[in-house]
This record gives structure tokens, sequence and C-alpha cells, in this order.
């Protein structure tokens, strides 16, 4: 029995449950372990071996989500700073959501990747989270959930109305703009030349008004242009000019991993960008620091300038 083509959507199922890719890594082994050892006691009649592993998966992520808070991005815990030269003080205490690495994975399993979105869901309780997104992402039918969770269809549709319900505002997928979308690459390119160029100007100009600007692990965010504009001000005084960009995306966003030059001569990893694009604008960005995250994405932590200019 093989189980290693299923390993992909459940790793992205698990995240969308933890939102960590690191967690939902590990739950996806211990899921496909569980399901070979109990080969032997699958019965093809009652259930298909995709559904059959959901079910397995979703009992393990119950267990790992029981006393556990969940993972926010710092917008969902405080007022946003107006001082672009408050301290940078991580706090690495905080569980923070984790961006998803789109190039390792399926391509095809992205629906509702999106840290919006996946940061909303982690409000929900668990069991309302996984019925959420067996019903509303993997198009379990009312059926099949109720026999994975075991409990009631009754119960199943009452979980999902609530889901439903608290999700209203960040649920629309119509709002979903797909990372190669003419007007995303276009305002993603020129947001990668003018950051390369040190233009914060030009970068302000390719901003929302109300924009975000969030950097986990620092709990400290900002919003709107003008306070977005000062703390790029600040980042090109103290980082210098002729910072060196990759495009990628995340959880089905466009997204730019920033490299700072270094004295010596190359770049050297500095951050991981993850864009919301909407109406030509750029609406958020979510910059993450933390080492974990630019291993999951496989990012090189040093570009040499032959690289660099081999890249371009």
């Amino acid at each position: 029995m093989d189980f290693e083509p299923y390993r992909g959507e459940l790793v992205a199922f698990c995240y969308r449950m933890l939102g960590s890719v690191h967690e939902a890594e590990d739950l996806v082994q211990e899921t496909l372990l569980r399901a070979w050892k109990a080969r032997d006691r699958y019965d093809p009649a009652r259930a298909s071996v995709r559904t059959w592993l959901y079910r397995i998966a979703t009992n393990v992520c119950l267990t790992a989500l029981e006393g556990r808070g969940r993972r926010p991005l710092p917008s969902g815990l405080g007022v946003p700073s107006d001082d672009p030269e408050a301290p940078l003080r991580p706090a690495l205490d905080v569980p923070w959501l984790e961006p998803f690495p789109d190039a390792r994975f399926d391509a095809e399993i992205r629906a509702d990747l999106r840290l919006a979105w996946v940061a909303a869901v982690q409000v929900l309780p668990a069991r309302q989270r996984a019925v959420l997104v067996l019903r509303e992402v993997l198009a379990f039918t009312a059926a099949e959930v109720a026999e994975q969770l075991g409990t009631t269809v009754a119960a199943v549709n009452s979980a999902l109305q609530r889901a439903r319900a608290a999700l209203v505002d960040v649920n629309d997928a119509g709002a979903v703009i797909e990372p190669d979308d003419p007007e995303v690459r276009a305002v993603i390119q020129r947001y990668m030349q003018a950051f390369e160029a040190a233009d914060v100007p030009a970068l302000v100009r390719l901003l929302a008004d109300d924009a975000v600007l969030e950097m986990p692990p620092v709990p400290l965010w900002y919003r709107g242009s003008r306070d977005y504009g000062r703390f790029l001000e600040r980042v090109f005084r103290t980082r210098g000019r002729g910072w060196a960009m990759r495009e990628l995306t995340a959880g089905g966003q466009p997204a730019l991993a920033a490299y700072v030059p270094q004295p010596g001569g190359g770049h050297r990893l500095h951050t991981l960008q993850v864009f919301t694009p909407t109406h030509g604008l750029i609406a958020r960005n979510v910059v993450f620091a933390d080492p974990r995250v630019f291993d999951a994405f496989e990012l090189p932590g040093e570009i040499s300038p032959g690289e660099f200019r081999r890249e371009r």
C-alpha cells in the first residue's frame, strides 16, 4: 500500500490546522506511520485510502492541538506602532504563524493556504477548524467528516455554520489573486526593483493607503503607507543600499527573499516577505526573519556576486 502520493496534500491539511510547516511535516510522518502499522485493518469497503488517511491525520492534529494556543501574526496581538525607531525585540516565546513553501509541495493543493485565512482559522476551536478545512477546502461530504471525527452529520453541519460565520470577513475566495496574474507580477516586479534601489518614495507609491507591515518574530507592526515608508527609511539607513531579491510564492501569495549586501561583497539572506496585492497595490507585507522559515523554503543563506549577476 503506497501512501507517498498523499504526503503533500496531507502536509497542507496539517499546516492549515496548526499554522506551522515544521509541525505539519512531523504530524504527517506520524500519520503515515500509524497508517502503515494499521494497514492490515484497512477496509476498502468503508472508505478510500485517501479518506482513511485523512481520518488518521485529523485525529493526529486534534491530539497535537490539545491545550495549545493559536499561532498569531503580530497584527492579531495588539495595536499598530507609529514609531519607526521602535526597538525590534523578537518575542521568541510566541509560536508565530509560518508561511507555506509552495515550491516543495504540489501546486494544486494551495487553496486557502493564504496567511490571513490560516491566521483566522487559528482562532477557531480545533474541531470547528477540522470541519471547516475538511468540508470547505477538501470537499469531503458531511457524512465523511462525521465518520472522520466520530460524530454526527448534524454536529458537522452545525460546526461548519459556526466556522463560516467566524470567518465571514476573510473567506472571500473572489478576493484571491494568483501570483502569476499580470497585474500582480507587475506590482511585485516594481516593488522588487524599488527595494533593490532603496527607493522609498517609489515603494510608498506601490502601497495601499492602509497597507500593513508586520515582522514576526517581532511583535511590532505598522498600518498606513506613511508609517510603512518611515520604517523602510530606517531599514535602508541602517542596512544600506544594493539589496538583492529573489521571487517565489508562499501559500499561493507572491513573495520575495531579500538579501542584504555584505561589506566584503555578496549578499546574506535577511528576510522572506509575503505580499497581499489588491487592485494593483500592496495591501499587506508579512516579513519573516526566522531561520526556521528560511529552512522550510530551502533558501540559500548567501548569494555570491557572481550568482547574483547570473540570476539577472
